[in-house]
């Protein structure tokens, strides 16, 4: 008896096909952004410089305990409340700065346990290992907020716009430097200048 031949497929256009797939799936998959902070790092300097001396009413401490509690000046403290609070400090406006000029553009109570001035004022943060990272970063969102909050206002009272528009035009126009632009920005953040520390979590 003779043997039946298998009936063979026809696999040319399977290269199409997975072809086709590929470049579907390239098209239609969406990749995710890396998210972080953005924070500018002091260039590496190996002469050794002396620490200024911070008094303690222009120091701001933020606390998140192992727990994700928040302790703002060794009180406990909402996280709804925080920005208002650093706002608050920045913006108090108590005493000179390193020149000697008072904060002329300062709403603050002008409280003289607070801060001195925006050039004087520091916040600084300190986590725990075990703090969990949405709170970490929830907290750091606050402090952020808290100056693009006084500098939104500055460059309202200054140039009647938004500083977020004047960083977004920047950001647009990169490669066409715009000196008056940049020159604006500028003073917006000298008048607040972000003055944010972190400190090493314990062990």
């Amino acid at each position: 008896m003779a043997k039946r031949a298998a009936p063979e497929v026809n696999a040319g256009s399977m290269a199409d096909i997975a072809f086709l797939l590929l470049i579907f799936f390239l098209v239609t998959t969406t990749i995710e952004k890396d998210k972080g902070l953005l924070r500018s790092l002091p260039p590496i300097d190996d002469t050794e410089v002396e620490p200024p001396i911070i008094k303690q009413k222009n120091l701001f401490t933020v606390l998140v305990s192992r727990d994700n509690q928040l302790l703002v000046e060794e009180e406990l403290m909402e996280l709804k409340d925080l920005r208002r609070a650093a706002i608050d400090f920045l913006d108090n406006g108590g005493g000179t700065n390193a020149a000697g000029e008072s904060c002329t553009y300062c709403k603050g109570k002008r409280d003289e346990t607070s801060s001195d001035h925006p050039d004087k004022a520091i916040i600084s943060m300190k986590h725990d290992r075990e703090t969990s990272y949405e709170k970490y970063i929830e907290v750091q969102n606050e402090l952020v907020a808290a100056y693009n909050f006084l500098r939104e206002r500055e460059a309202q009272r200054l140039y009647n716009r938004s500083f977020q528009s004047m960083l977004e035009e920047k950001e647009k126009n990169q490669f066409n430097k715009d000196e008056k632009l940049n020159e604006q920005i500028t003073v917006i953040k000298t008048l607040f200048p972000l003055k944010l520390s972190e400190a090493e979590p314990d062990k």
